[in-house]
């Protein structure tokens, strides 16, 4: 734990003084100071440091996410990004831009709505069906909404189809100060939630009958874990996005890290250097162009996927 906190650290230290533009630690404490250096002051001040403080945010909160439907449902496929819940965000929030005008929270209120009314649909065509079948309709959702963004895209304005197609992929290109507030605020007030989470969690990942035999009651964890999730999910997809795998990759690297046992601090952790990584990747990768940090997490998360589904078919296979 102590290991990725310090490499996440590093790794936020790294996208706020290295790049195409450098400033050295001296200039950055005056900076924080409230000194003026021309140029920096503006490049730094509004530019890297709340990018950095978004992606870490960010980041965090989807690799809680992510871990909490993944150790939940006991299946590392069962991630916002892939059963539809951050779809279920992002269609929202784009009808909400593109039908009505929203900006600013409005759009972080349309996202968490669109969110829970997914995860509510998937949950109750799911009752019955167990785990898997959850996933399989939660993907099936996914692909519902992904239409539904393509359409409310194609009778949007030049200029906001423009700039949602930069936020669909997963951006910290627009981050600033507000956005980072209201990320901030929102996870400082559902950390105790995540706590209490977190022990429903180690007792969910034993099975529900065993849970039971517990003492755990574990309809209502389920539904706290569920909006803890959903909200979780939906809160960084409207300030920076749906950042692609960063659910996904999480948890299961935590739980590499840990030695087998799921960990909300840990993969919130691991969550914030992935993004923080492929940010620093994404705006200095080709000289004169800042890529959106999706298209680095993409390309790590989509080999992953393949893998995962080829080896779960080899071992149901008994091979």
């Amino acid at each position: 734990m102590g290991t990725m906190a310090a490499l996440v650290f590093a790794l936020l230290a790294v996208n706020i003084l290295l790049g195409s533009y450098t400033v050295t630690i001296p200039d950055f404490f005056a900076m924080l100071g409230g000194k003026t250096i021309p140029g920096a002051s503006f490049i730094v001040m509004e530019n890297k440091l709340p990018q950095a403080l978004l992606g870490m945010l960010a980041g965090a909160s989807f690799g809680v996410a992510g871990a909490v439907f993944q150790t939940m449902l006991r299946n590392p496929l069962a991630s916002p990004d892939i059963i539809g819940i951050s779809y279920g965000a992002s269609a929202t929030a784009v009808a909400a831009v593109v039908l009505f005008g929203v900006r600013g929270a409005g759009v972080s209120v349309a996202a968490i709505i669109g969110a829970l009314l997914v995860a509510l649909v998937i949950t109750a065509l799911a009752r019955r069906r167990g785990g898997t079948g959850l996933i399989l309709i939660g993907i099936g959702a996914a692909a519902f909404m992904q239409a539904v963004v393509t359409f409310l895209m194609s009778r949007a304005d030049v200029s906001n189809a423009q700039e949602l197609m930069v936020w669909l992929t997963g951006s910290l290109n627009s981050a600033n100060w507000e956005r980072v507030g209201l990320l901030t605020i929102a996870l400082v007030v559902l950390a105790p939630f995540v706590a209490v989470g977190s022990r429903e969690l180690r007792g969910l990942s034993l099975g529900g009958d065993t849970a039971a035999g517990l003492g755990f009651n574990v309809p209502r964890a389920r539904l706290l874990l569920t909006i803890l999730g959903v909200l979780l999910a939906a809160l960084p997809t409207a300030a920076a996005g749906p950042i692609a795998f960063v659910a996904f990759l999480s948890g299961p690297i935590a739980k590499r890290l840990n030695g087998g046992a799921a960990s909300l601090p840990l993969s919130g952790l691991v969550g914030a250097a992935i993004v923080l990584a492929a940010h620093f990747v994404a705006v200095n990768a080709i000289p004169g162009t800042s890529l959106p940090v999706g298209v680095v997490t993409g390309a790590l998360g989509a080999p992953f996927l393949l893998w995962l589904l080829i080896y779960t078919n080899r071992a149901n296979q008994g091979g």
